[in-house]
């Protein structure tokens, strides 16, 4: 195992180094997770005048075992493979004895891989090193949906997060406490991680089969291609739709790419738009209904980022992190009114169900990936750069960046690693936006947005809520949560 991650982490640097294509950040949702490239050529390292104060993400899972229905297509493609006998040739000769990824089926489809819980981990690390918001030993809250992939998620994340090691002198210290809740529940309304489940519209707004059609149009022309590779056997455009898949996935579980190895650029393309059109027209700024759910989530956030001081703030930690699901990322992409704009060109926006536009920024790769997220972060900022000399005084330490007395604050959008301008507001730092001007921003999303109760039709139900309160309110009740803690004290075996 240890020797196939190298292999995958030698070939993604090889394609980073040599520009070479790779289908693993063309994968849109089966896509392990990476750092998105810049669309806007911005850098994504703190300006070197700021430091961040406060941050707020909302985290897709880490890589999982395929779902049940997926899981139905690796064995339907399995079985196929071995009841016909054929000859495969070239890319194709490894099929006769390829095995589906999974050998606990009765427990490991839905449930994170180890690439998952490392991904979690990693995102905790990196986070610890990027903020150093969080004192050795101190306690760390996290919130996720309910399901055990999210969970187990948010766990990882937290190990990686806070010092390693339980405090066995002081078991009560470096704790991670996690706020779960139900998840994809029709009774918890805005005040949720997966509020879509709780809004009877979105459904009428969803035309994510768009996609399906587009699909179509490509797969019968890519199996008509591949099966000049097999004598005795028949591929169909179903079998093309499970071995793309297998390309992210397989890589995730087992480290194999062989199905990687199959497809063309171009078809590799197609794969990412059909999914670029499932989440636009499903959940994201194709639904009319997407920035209603997702605003809950960016006003409560909002509150938190720009709250006046820190002693107003309606949570102990200045990094909020909320783990959840991929459909649950793009309503934010949505609220935030991002990757939906006419200034990237008359004709972009609503996405073709013909075909790719390479103008496009609404890239499903690049923020629904395992472990994808959506950021937020409130810098400070001097009004300029650290000079090159610094003069120290004895007994006296320097003042870091963004520290000074006359720093100004700025909010600044970041999606799977990359900075994504704020519409109409980049003018700080690293394209960031000022504070006021973020607000004014979320003001005026709000207005389009509209009242999550109302837009829904759930104005004659008595506990229908538009507001997410869970990171306010630890309990909530409006939100049913409840506590867990990680990592589990020791216990002695039996």
């Amino acid at each position: 195992m240890a020797a196939l991650t190298l292999n995958l982490v030698l070939a993604a640097l090889v394609a980073v180094c040599y520009g070479r294509f790779d289908p693993l950040q063309h994968s849109g949702p089966a896509s392990p997770y990476f750092d998105a490239p810049s669309q806007f050529g911005i850098d994504p390292a703190t300006p070197a005048q700021c430091t961040v104060e406060r941050a707020a993400y909302i985290v897709r899972h880490g890589s999982r075992f395929p779902e049940p229905g997926s899981f139905a297509g690796w064995q339907g493609l399995y079985a196929k493979l071995q009841n016909a006998t054929y000859t495969a040739h070239g890319p194709l000769a490894f099929l006769p004895s390829w095995v589906p990824p999974v050998d606990d089926s009765p427990h490991q489809p839905l449930y994170l891989s180890s690439t998952g819980a490392r991904e979690a981990f990693d995102l905790g690390v990196d986070l610890r090193k990027r903020y150093r918001f969080t004192p050795g030993g101190n306690n760390f809250t996290a919130w996720a949906a309910g399901q055990q992939r999210v969970v187990d998620t948010a766990s990882y994340f937290v190990q990686g997060y806070l010092s390693q090691g339980n405090y066995l002198a002081a078991p009560i210290e470096n704790r991670g406490i996690i706020v779960s809740m139900p998840d994809s529940v029709n009774y918890t309304f805005a005040d949720s991680l997966t509020p879509a489940s709780g809004c009877p519209a979105y459904k009428a707004g969803d035309t994510s089969a768009k996609a399906d059609d587009f699909r179509a149009t490509y797969r019968g022309k890519i199996a008509s291609r591949i099966n000049h590779y097999l004598d005795g056997l028949t591929l169909n455009a179903t079998d093309v739709g499970v071995m793309q898949d297998l390309c992210g996935f397989q890589a995730e579980v087992s480290g194999d790419t062989r199905f990687c190895d199959i497809f063309k650029e171009s078809e590799w393309k197609d794969y990412e738009y059909a999914h670029d059109l499932n989440y636009y027209y499903g959940s994201g700024p194709g639904n009319p209904y997407s920035a209603t759910v997702g605003f809950p989530w960016v006003q409560a956030v909002s509150n938190i980022l720009t709250a006046s001081s820190n002693a107003t703030l309606p949570v102990a930690s200045p990094l909020v992190m909320s783990f959840t699901h991929d459909n649950n990322l793009p309503p934010v992409v949505s609220a935030l009114g991002v990757w939906n704009s006419s200034a990237h060109g008359s004709g972009v926006y609503p996405l073709s169900t013909k075909g790719p536009d390479p103008r496009r920024t609404f890239r499903s790769s690049y923020l629904v990936s395992f472990r994808g997220y959506v950021a937020l972060e409130r810098l400070s900022c001097d009004t300029r750069a650290p000079s090159s000399a610094v003069k120290h005084s004895a007994g006296k330490l320097s003042p870091a960046p963004g520290t000074s007395v006359n720093a100004e604050k700025f909010v600044r959008l970041r999606i799977n690693n990359a900075v994504v301008p704020v519409p109409g507001c980049a003018s700080g730092p690293g394209a960031s936006c000022p504070v006021d001007g973020f607000v004014a921003h979320v003001k005026k999303q709000a207005s389009l947005a509209g009242d999550f109760v109302t837009r829904c039709g759930l104005q004659n139900v008595s506990n229908a809520t538009s507001e997410l309160d869970i990171f306010a309110q630890v309990p909530s009740t409006k939100g049913q949560t409840y506590t867990l803690l990680t990592p589990r004290p020791y216990a002695m075996a039996p």
